[in-house]
């Protein structure tokens, strides 16, 4: 058990939250309240390189330490596997150079227990055994919170953890750094494809690290003819480099111009993109929490997953799910892929319009509201 910290000077705190790039999100909250807690402490974020981006320039951090474990193991039979050995032993360096009065494991993986178990650390606080997916994270902390229940949003769970030690907010505060630049960066690009930002501007991420999280390509082709037919919408597809081709499948089954930004973007940029959003539709995947912090709209399509644990965290979204016996299963794979094949157009349409987005004062072309 971990007693309060609350009368304890705290000078160097290190927050170790990896991975992915949701999760990340959903830390940001707790870093916004330790911050508030301890305005002149010195904060560390430890993070992978791939959501390192999501908080480097945030107003709360003094610095962010960067682990690039992936790309070092994937180098190590190569011919630059010296560059990689030399990064890595600069970035291990780098992560003891600091005895810190507050480690706060927020990942409850093996990969961050082994990363605190390297570190300086006079206390190293976090989930104790008895919570999924911990890999015996625990066996590295020298102070042991009791584990909660994973039926409680992810961001919740952080909560919780600080509110053990003694740290208790009820302000969700995300503070995603955007500078000026990155939003004339994302007007520039939208102009380059023809968006003029006149009109209702929805951007679909359709595609998701999980095949049993995929939804019809057919399917968002339809939904997107529906919201520019019927309210003269620009649509734009996110999604990374990797799902180009993909998005470019879906355009081509439209019977209405779509703009593919997928690799168009960096996370900073595609914030900025979905700060401009009227509407986010999106699968259960990082974008959609990115949408949800920044403040846009967000209907999620789930299926194998529980969005009471990990859906866009806050008011004025929607969640669209059957209610199938079998989801949620958490499963990667699946022969029939039941529980997003039953959701119909109409179901996320509908969706669509119980936000209420589309009664603000958006007429469709027949003159009828929403």
């Amino acid at each position: 058990m971990s007693a309060s910290i609350v009368n304890v000077e705290i000078k160097n705190i290190l927050i170790v939250k990896l991975s992915a790039i949701g999760d990340v999100i959903h830390t940001l909250p707790a870093l916004t309240a330790l911050r508030k807690k301890y305005p002149e402490a010195r904060i560390t974020w430890l993070v992978e390189e791939t959501a390192s981006s999501m908080i480097e320039g945030h107003n709360s951090l003094d610095r962010v330490l960067v682990s690039k474990r992936k790309r070092w193991l994937r180098n190590l039979k190569s011919p630059s596997w010296r560059k990689s050995f030399s990064e890595a032993y600069n970035f291990f360096k780098e992560l003891r150079d600091t005895r810190y009065d507050l480690i706060l494991d927020f990942q409850a993986l093996l990969k961050s227990g082994v990363l605190i178990a390297i570190a300086k650390g006079n206390r190293k606080i976090g989930f104790d055994k008895g919570m999924e997916h911990m890999e015996h994270s625990y066996l590295f902390l020298n102070e042991r919170i009791a584990p909660v229940d994973m039926e409680i949003h992810a961001l919740k769970r952080g909560l919780m953890l600080l509110d053990s030690i003694g740290i208790y907010t009820d302000e969700i505060e995300y503070n995603i750094s955007v500078a000026e630049h990155e939003l004339l960066e994302i007007d520039n690009l939208l102009k380059q494809y023809g968006i003029k930002q006149k009109g209702l501007l929805v951007a679909i991420n359709p595609v998701a690290k999980w095949d049993t999280k995929l939804w019809s390509k057919e399917k968002f082709a339809q939904l997107a003819d529906r919201l520019v037919e019927q309210y003269e919408a620009e649509i734009v597809f996110t999604g990374g480099p990797e799902d180009f081709d993909i998005v470019q499948e879906i355009i081509s089954c439209m019977k209405c111009d779509a703009v593919n930004l997928a690799g168009k973007t960096t996370l900073k940029t595609l914030a900025a993109l979905y700060k401009k959003a009227d509407l986010l539709i999106s699968t259960d995947t990082g974008p959609m929490h990115l949408g949800a912090a920044v403040g846009a709209p967000v209907v999620a399509i789930f299926g194998p997953t529980a969005p009471w644990r990990t859906g866009p965290y806050g008011k004025g979204h929607k969640v669209i799910r059957t209610e199938l016996e079998c989801s949620p299963c958490f499963k990667r794979k699946c022969e029939t892929n039941e529980c997003m094949e039953m959701i119909s157009v109409q179901d996320v349409f509908e969706g669509i319009k119980n936000t209420g987005l589309l009664n603000k004062g958006i007429v469709d072309k027949a003159g009828r509201i929403g």
